[in-house]
């Protein structure tokens, strides 16, 4: 498995999720521009592979702004360094040398396994991925997306974050023919954790749950409780993919001006007559329900102590 992040707070419980899990191979992390600035994203997901004890793991710096877009963070929700502001030591080390993309062309065509790329970030490492290396696709077994909605969205009436903040690299991600679920809103939301677990977990003695706890705090208090855990819900669905329920669905990304802008347009119609307007999409695993009890419990069980 890779992960593509923008850490921020619920990069951080995938992140944690994954380097932990004995059944994740987890070859490396790759950064973003989303949640907040690339150099924020970076710390923030060390500081976390730190506290894993896992700071073997590869992290590698990526594109530092969207395609054509400026960029817009998140510090309601992530606080102003992307790591809500509680004061954690920040990690020593630093990405390594060279560019995400480079890195991720060399790692999934020279894995002996086929590759599962779970994105928890705007895509545009990836769009620049499969535009100067498609020959990845014969590599990957799957693409997770944290990203898109088939109903609302969250950063406008519309569009989730992810798919907003870069449109046109999620437009051709959904374009490029890799066998895509996309893990949005419409389940991201129902994986839960009570409020009362999040402050125990803040005054455990173990680095890494008390780092969770903590993040949780600050992020609950934003959003309210029980807590979601985000993109983790992403990392379970790669691990236990029987825990979704999806369809099979044409869509493609909104990209022009407007209200519309970065909405993921995902055709639910049961049939299309002669003559109606098809959607020009892609077929995607669409997600639409989760088992969010077995994944609240998978991401808990490999968290805390």
């Amino acid at each position: 498995m890779i992960l593509d992040v923008d850490t921020g707070i619920d990069d951080a419980f995938a992140l944690a999720l994954a380097a932990r899990h004995p059944r994740v191979n987890l070859l490396g992390v790759t950064c973003v521009d989303g949640n907040a600035p690339l150099e924020d994203v970076v710390r923030n997901t060390r500081t976390v592979l730190e506290a894993t004890g896992r700071p073997d793991v590869p992290v590698v710096a990526g594109a530092h702004r969207p395609l054509l877009a400026p960029p817009h963070y998140a510090p309601t929700v992530h606080g102003q360094d992307g790591f809500g502001d509680i004061d954690w030591p920040a990690a020593t080390g630093t990405a390594r040398e060279g560019h995400a993309v480079t890195w991720l062309a060399e790692t999934i065509l020279g894995s002996e396994q086929p590759v599962t790329l779970v994105t928890l970030a705007p895509l545009t490492n990836i769009a620049m991925l499969v535009r100067m290396a498609p020959e990845v696709g014969r590599n990957i077994e799957r693409v997770v997306i944290m990203g898109g909605s088939a109903s609302a969205g969250n950063v406008s009436a519309l569009a989730e974050f992810n798919v907003h903040h870069d449109p046109e690299a999620a437009a051709i991600v959904f374009a490029s023919g890799l066998p895509i679920t996309m893990y949005g809103l419409d389940v991201f939301t129902q994986v839960t954790v009570p409020e009362q677990v999040i402050r125990e977990m803040a005054t455990s003695d173990l680095a890494i749950t008390a780092l969770m706890g903590r993040l949780g705090i600050f992020l609950g208090d934003a959003l309210g409780f029980p807590l979601g855990i985000g993109d983790a819900g992403a990392v379970c669905a790669a691990i236990e993919p029987a825990g979704l329920e999806t369809q099979r669905l044409l869509t493609s990304v909104v990209t022009h001006p407007g209200a519309a802008r970065g909405m993921t347009a995902v055709d639910q119609r049961p049939y299309v007559l002669d003559g109606e307007h098809a959607l020009d999409g892609h077929p995607v695993e669409v997600a639409l329900g989760v088992d969010a009890q077995s994944y609240a419990r998978m991401w808990l069980d490999h968290v805390r102590e």
